[in-house]
């Protein structure tokens, strides 16, 4: 037999529970928080603002920079869950083509026991050797199905991936670009991009070919599935007990290994630079590699916290998530690991993946932490009324900036 409300209300006053108290334990409708992950928006916010960033070069505790970065990077390398040992590069030659300022090889070099990674490396022609050597780390784009060759524009491409280095790099080959200009650049191919995509058993012939001819269709849809199941391959290495900045980070920290080892490069005067993921590559790779002594980062700059609401859905993927750094410090705050060394850092004022505010707020920390290690001069960063790109303009800072340090 169910009960009247005022019946109910009648039984609750007999055994001493005041009405109030039953409307007190409904549960109410969360407010609307204007946040891709609704309800849970402000838990996650409250967990980073709580963070003290007790790690910060900033702090007024720490005042020697040595001490400092060897701790931070220390905790760095920690958090990377992934330590491989270290293995002699063991470089294969596949070919070697002549351009008219620069020789092109094509090469595959261990990086670890475990992965033989392909590259290019271009030695520019008519410089003095052994000449500066470059880092060149290509983007993300949600485009997979080539890596390296964003970069490097060769005979015979698929259209798609001319029209995407149009879009994204104003049609300039910057791998090449930096050949011309005395440079000896290595490009490999990250982890899971390009000839280290993944590839299922019952793939199509152009899904494992990539041939010129495959339509702008099939290529969108490898790089569908690929998006999709970038997060599902992120936990495959999480539960292999590794991360996935683990792997591309020490991938780009033995391409450094590799490139000091050429009879070319003169390994005092190593850089790098890169857009996107590149450029988030760059940065890390400035601050775990001492041997680079100037790094550009173009479209890959934020404080963390500033994500979270709305960008975090396109940035801060497993992909470039190291476990548990916030609570000591944040992106910016490493730039320290980089001091005195050169860093310039390259944003568009119309780039949707990040929130405005956490740019503005991580070029201001970064300028505060080359300040305070005294070497304010040794960092640059720009603001370009422009999208996610690196295009012509941007790349002629760029340059000048390598030149200048490099």
């Amino acid at each position: 037999m169910s009960l009247s409300r005022r019946q109910f209300s009648a039984v609750l006053a007999s055994a001493g529970i005041p009405a109030q108290a039953t409307q007190a334990s409904r549960p109410q409708q969360p407010a609307p928080t204007g946040s891709d992950l609704g309800s849970l928006f402000p838990f996650i916010q409250k967990q980073a603002d709580r963070s003290k960033l007790e790690l910060s070069w900033l702090r007024p505790e720490f005042s020697q920079l040595a001490p400092w970065q060897q701790k931070v990077r220390a905790l760095v390398f920690d958090h990377l869950f992934y330590a491989p040992p270290p293995v002699a590069p063991e470089p294969v030659l596949i070919g070697r083509t002549e351009h008219a300022d620069f020789w092109e090889e094509s090469l595959t070099f261990q990086t670890t026991p475990d992965l033989r990674v392909p590259a290019f490396v271009l030695v520019p022609k008519n410089v003095k050797l052994p000449a500066p050597g470059i880092v060149a780390l290509h983007d993300h784009g949600g485009f997979y199905m080539w890596g390296r060759e964003k970069i490097l524009e060769r005979p015979g491409e698929n259209p798609v991936l001319t029209e995407f280095r149009h879009r994204y790099y104003g049609g300039l080959s910057t791998a090449a670009e930096m050949a011309r200009r005395g440079y000896v650049v290595v490009c490999i191919d990250m982890f899971y991009w390009g000839e280290r995509r993944m590839l299922l058993d019952d793939d199509a012939a152009d899904f494992r070919t990539r041939p010129a001819s495959m339509t702008q269709a099939r290529i969108d849809e490898f790089n569908r599935r690929s998006g999709q199941n970038e997060q599902f391959v992120a936990r495959g290495l999480y539960t292999a007990g590794v991360s996935w900045p683990g792997v591309m980070l020490w991938d780009d920290i033995r391409t450094v290994d590799y490139l000091a080892s050429r009879p070319e490069v003169d390994p005092a005067r190593m850089g790098c630079v890169g857009l996107s993921v590149g450029g988030y590559r760059s940065f890390m790779l400035g601050a775990l590699d001492p041997r680079i002594k100037a790094a550009v980062d173009v479209g890959w700059m934020t404080s963390f916290a500033t994500q979270i609401r709305n960008k975090v859905v396109h940035t801060v993927g497993l992909t470039f998530h190291v476990p548990g750094l916030y609570r000591y410090v944040d992106l910016p705050d490493l730039s320290g690991l980089i001091a005195p060394r050169a860093l310039m850092t390259i944003i568009g004022s119309r780039d949707g993946l990040f929130a405005q505010e956490g740019v503005q707020a991580a070029f201001g920390k970064i300028g505060r932490c080359y300040e305070k290690a005294g070497v304010g001069d040794h960092q640059r960063c720009i603001s370009y009324d422009g999208p996610h790109e690196f295009n012509p303009a941007m790349q002629a800072e760029a340059w000048n900036w390598l030149a200048r340090w490099v």
